[in-house]
């Protein structure tokens, strides 16, 4: 719930709604990942099909997802025949798997802390994710 909450206000970034489906709308892209303003420069690889850059890449969705990430780790959780970066369902589990297969055992601190590393290496956004888990493991509600 932390990941969700950084990376998307859990889907309403900017706005957007979810749909009783799970489809977020309108779609949650972010910045261009051209090297500038702190980002990494990655080259698209998928001629802007799932992003809608042909340059570089942006992340996709309420969880963020890059499109290669995103192909080898995207799950359809809510059964429409859809793997989806845009359905907050969809997005969701597939974080669950890709933080669960990077980080190994999420039970103990290395694990999350590699885990999260590998989904964003930045400080700063580390500690963010940990602020809003813990506040949400206290009652915080989402």
């Amino acid at each position: 719930a932390g990941i969700g909450q950084v990376e998307s206000h859990h889907g309403t970034y900017r706005g957007a709604t979810i749909a009783p489906n799970g489809d977020v709308t309108p779609p949650i892209r972010g910045v261009r990942l051209d090297g500038t303003g702190g980002t990494l420069r990655i080259v698209d690889n998928d001629a802007g099909n799932m992003d809608g850059d042909g340059g570089v890449e942006r992340a996709m969705g309420p969880m963020q997802f890059i499109s290669e990430t995103w192909r080898l780790y995207g799950v359809d959780a809510n059964n429409d025949g859809k793997v989806s970066p845009d359905n907050i369902d969809d997005a969701a589990l597939s974080a669950a798997g890709y933080l669960c297969w990077r980080g190994k055992d999420l039970a103990t601190p290395r694990g999350w802390i590699t885990a999260l590393r590998a989904y964003n290496n930045s400080g700063v956004y580390l500690r963010a994710v940990r602020d809003w888990a813990t506040a949400y493991a206290a009652g915080h509600p989402l």
